[in-house]
């Protein structure tokens, strides 16, 4: 008979984890955990508190510090595995799991499942013929080393791919390795992971290349598994249900999904909202019980394609998130710079995130080569980021895990401040006043198409005026809205009138506002 060795990787949420744990082992399975090292550690000792009894709950013997995309979460992964493999001996297959998981079958279904065929279960495709990567980076998350963290640290990350780039200093991928690509969720067997952690002591230069491939946990384990293990034994699909939304984000299920998550040929489901407090006790009792009368129809993607193809308000699902909710949220806070000049306001915006700890985001609705996260193709342009506007600011918010954001807007850009500051997010604004000599009007002129180089002398003379006028209407326009919290940062300021300014727009000390504008070139053109 099967016995499943769940290998858990988290980092908050301690009483879901401990409830998740106690679930899944009292009928008999058991479960290893990897609790992040960057996490809480008051959370660490609680979860311990919990399930050091547990016999069938064991620990990573080494913790790692975890960042979505890097390396360190497949270390994290062998790390649990390492203790599963050790502790629990007649675990026939190990289950990777997240928090947000719940099965939607019962174990007797699930061992059964797993005794019926001698596989293992894991979805890999060809890294390069495949079309598995829909955005982002593909070809580059190999042939280059990424050495820091695309979200913590930003402008390192891309500084040093653009520098490969430029030099053309790539690297080979292992000669006896054929890269696959899949989904982090899979099932394997006890062979298959014996012959993998086998793998990794002999082949040193393979783990090398791995820690500085760029989100290595959709590939690592995928190539090693094809690498190893004969195709016939392997199902190239996962066990865990999952859906995207078209804009690639993971469906998230509710209550009423429970006959739809039960029609699902799989024996897991994520991503189950942790409000779902009726499904998440309704599935618990299910996998405990011994029913095995499963009809399974896996209309799932198909049903939620329709509806959400349709645009309509489905019964079965919520709305779509940029109609249900549309608001930032009462807990956030939104920091806005306008500035018509925009290399001032990317200064300043440069000066706030070094000094503070702050996501910031340059002109996102303004211009289109703006650098953003990969967010499942909605930030991929200009009129999806304007269409869907507050919905791109709450997947940045949940991206970076903040509940602060500070990003640039075009003084034009006026509709978008009255509804950012109309929502029920507390909103900050500051504006930079800036002068406008006559040579920096005719170069924005020539960059937005409205003189060339051949453009008369005398239609220059009517066109100059007529932009500075505009600019100064604009700035009369944000005043005229007498947004609460507005502030005001200018070059024919004095310096105390400017330090006051910024300090208060970031609720900060008057003392870091000088530091932050301790520099002589904010204003230069």
């Amino acid at each position: 008979m099967a016995k499943i060795a769940f290998i858990l990787l988290c980092h908050k949420d301690p009483e879901a984890i401990i409830q998740q744990a106690e679930r899944l082992t009292a009928v008999g399975d058991c479960m290893a955990i990897h609790f992040d090292a960057s996490a809480s550690p008051a959370a660490y000792k609680q979860i311990r508190a919990a399930l050091d009894d547990n016999p069938n709950v064991t620990f990573a013997k080494r913790r790692v510090r975890c960042g979505w995309g890097e390396w360190s979460l497949v270390k994290a992964t062998l790390e649990a595995i390492k203790a599963a493999v050790d502790d629990f001996p007649r675990a026939t297959h190990f289950y990777m799991l997240s928090g947000d998981c719940m099965p939607i079958k019962s174990v007797k279904y699930a061992h059964e499942f797993l005794d019926d065929t001698d596989v293992d279960y894991i979805e890999s495709h060809d890294f390069f013929e495949s079309n598995w990567i829909k955005t982002g980076m593909k070809d580059d998350r190999l042939i280059y080393r990424h050495y820091f963290n695309e979200r913590d640290q930003k402008k390192r990350f891309y500084a040093a791919f653009e520098f490969q780039k430029r030099f053309n200093l790539t690297r080979e991928i292992p000669a006896d390795l054929q890269m696959m690509i899949g989904s982090q969720w899979w099932c394997l067997r006890r062979r298959t992971i014996e012959w993998i952690l086998d793998f990794c002591k002999s082949r040193k230069d393979v783990l090398r290349f791995f820690r500085t491939t760029w989100i290595p946990d959709e590939t690592f384990f995928q190539t090693l598994v094809r690498h190893l293990v004969p195709e016939p034994e392997i199902d190239n699909r996962t066990l865990t249900f999952l859906m995207f939304t078209d804009y690639g984000m993971p469906v998230t299920f509710h209550n009423d999904h429970f006959d739809l998550l039960l029609s699902q040929g799989f024996l897991f489901a994520r991503k189950i909202s942790p409000d779902a407090l009726e499904l998440r006790e309704r599935l618990g009792e299910l996998y405990a019980s011994d029913r095995t009368d499963f009809q399974t129809s896996d209309e799932g993607i198909p049903l939620f394609k329709f509806l959400s193809g349709k645009g309509r308000v489905g019964r079965r699902y919520a709305p779509r998130f940029w109609e249900r909710d549309a608001s930032l949220g009462r807990e956030r806070e939104i920091l806005v710079i306008t500035c018509k000049k925009w290399h001032v306001a990317k200064r300043l915006l440069a000066r706030i995130t070094d000094a503070e700890d702050l996501h910031g985001i340059e002109y996102l609705f303004d211009e289109d080569h703006t650098i953003l996260p990969d967010l499942g193709n909605i930030e991929s342009s200009l009129d999806k980021r304007n269409r869907h506007r507050r919905a791109l600011l709450r997947l940045i918010y949940d991206h970076y895990e903040t509940n602060r954001l500070i990003i640039c807007l075009d003084p034009s850009n006026i509709d978008l401040m009255r509804d950012l500051f109309a929502d029920g997010s507390t909103g900050q604004l500051l504006e930079i006043e800036c002068r406008f000599e006559d040579d920096y009007l005719l170069g924005h002129a020539k960059r937005v198409g409205l003189a060339g180089e051949m453009t008369p002398e005398d239609t220059i003379a009517r066109l100059l005026p007529t932009l500075r006028q505009n600019f100064l209407f604009e700035s009369d326009q944000i005043k005229a809205q007498e947004f609460p919290n507005a502030y005001r940062l200018s070059e024919d300021q004095n310096a105390p009138e400017n330090i006051a300014a910024l300090a208060a727009f970031l609720t900060v000390s008057e003392d870091k506002a000088r530091e932050i504008l301790a520099i002589d070139y904010l204003f230069v053109d």
